[in-house]
């Protein structure tokens, strides 16, 4: 499955923290790719490239910059998943794109009582926030990336 990239923070001792757009967050170590690349040296050697660190266009991975890059396969494959307040959450615009639907359909299923306010889903300003397990309750399995 493709696992889309939503944000992404250099954190201290090389480590990024890396939230992935299905509600799940992970810690990258890139210690280990030092040793095996050495082109990744450079972001141990200057931490101020390091801490440039930013999603690609797309969610694809993420780049320091025309030499360093790493996939989001990388990233999740090999990342250890920590537990956050946000995990499960995803905007109403991510789900829309796993689950091949369309934004109305989830505003409907509000309106219906299909997904319920302030249990399965919840409005912050102006994003709608939905949760995973609320998602595969209705709608299956995401369908993107399967």
């Amino acid at each position: 499955m493709f696992h889309k990239i939503k944000a992404v923070s250099a954190l201290p001792n090389l480590q990024l923290s890396v939230q992935f757009s299905e509600g799940i967050t992970k810690i990258y170590d890139i210690k280990p790719l030092i040793t095996k690349w050495p082109s990744f040296k450079a972001l141990e050697e200057t931490p101020e490239i390091f801490f440039t660190a930013k999603v690609d266009v797309g969610g694809y991975g993420i780049v320091w910059n025309d030499d360093l890059d790493l996939s989001c396969d990388e990233l999740f494959a090999n990342g250890k998943q920590i537990n956050t307040p946000f995990d499960g959450l995803i905007a109403f615009t991510e789900a829309t794109e796993l689950w091949e639907l369309n934004e109305s359909t989830l505003r409907k299923a509000i309106i219906y009582g299909k997904l319920i306010n302030g249990v399965d889903a919840c409005k912050f300003g102006k994003q709608w926030v939905v949760s995973v397990d609320a998602m595969k309750r209705e709608y299956g399995e995401p369908k993107l990336g399967a």
